[in-house]
């Protein structure tokens, strides 16, 4: 039987191999295939489907408690890889083995000669406690003056803004074709569970929504790392 030092070395030995793997492991960027593995898992579908309810709960709360009609809404969910160790100016990649993020852009309509009443009825809601609207009268009075206002004012500022949320609109003050908001970019192919975009209805454009109600505005939620897995971790 081997002896007592014998046994002390070969442990010793196995642990530093295992941590010259570990270290080896967390240089290297992630593998395609513990990329696809991970995306998978059901942690992961757990939290995307998550994130995805939550967004589009948002969503409903502009179109169903606001002057705003829904028309068009166009998701995109991307899971990356993280990158081979970087010595000299790291910006975090290097830390993961995957991080997933979703981005939902909703586009409504709303009448441009109503624009005072339309951004009141925003605020309104956001005013309620618990609201999933996060913009209220308190930090956004100044923009419903500045539409009341008759005249020449100010630059037109058409935008509510809060991490990972944001409400913009067509100019009204300031009608410049080029100030308008512009058509979303096409959706590349889905590659589920790597990546995911979803356009709908697929027939609506931004041209169409301004045509009919005559004015757009845009609603742009982010979910930045709905789920993510370090490099040092174990999942």
């Amino acid at each position: 039987m081997p002896g007592p030092r014998k046994t002390a070395w070969g442990a010793i030995a196995a642990a530093m191999v295992l941590t010259a793997s570990a270290c080896s492991a967390e240089r290297r960027a992630t593998s395609p295939e513990e990329v696809q593995k991970l995306a998978g898992s059901a942690v992961a579908e757990h939290a995307r489907q998550e994130s995805e309810k939550n967004l589009r709960d948002v969503v409903r709360a502009y179109d169903e408690r606001t002057p705003l009609t829904l028309d068009l809404l166009v998701m995109r969910d991307t899971c990356l890889g993280g990158a081979a160790k970087q010595w000299i100016d790291s910006n975090g990649d290097d830390l993961y083995k995957i991080r997933c993020s979703m981005q939902i852009t909703a586009y409504y309509g709303a009448d441009p000669q109503r624009i005072v009443a339309v951004l009141d009825g925003i605020l309104t809601v956001g005013d309620l406690t618990g609201s999933l609207i996060p913009f209220t009268h308190d930090a956004y009075q100044q923009f419903i003056t500045y539409y009341r206002k008759p005249g020449k004012q100010s630059a037109e500022v058409p935008e509510f803004s809060r991490p990972s949320h944001t409400l913009s609109w067509d100019p009204v003050r300031e009608p410049r074709p080029y100030l308008l908001l512009k058509e979303p970019d096409a959706c590349p192919n889905s590659e589920p569970p790597l990546s995911r975009c979803l356009r709908e209805p697929k027939s609506s454009t931004i041209g169409g929504i301004r045509k009919r109600y005559g004015m757009v505005f845009k609603l742009d939620l982010q979910k930045p790392e709905y789920y993510k897995a370090l490099k040092n971790s174990r999942s």
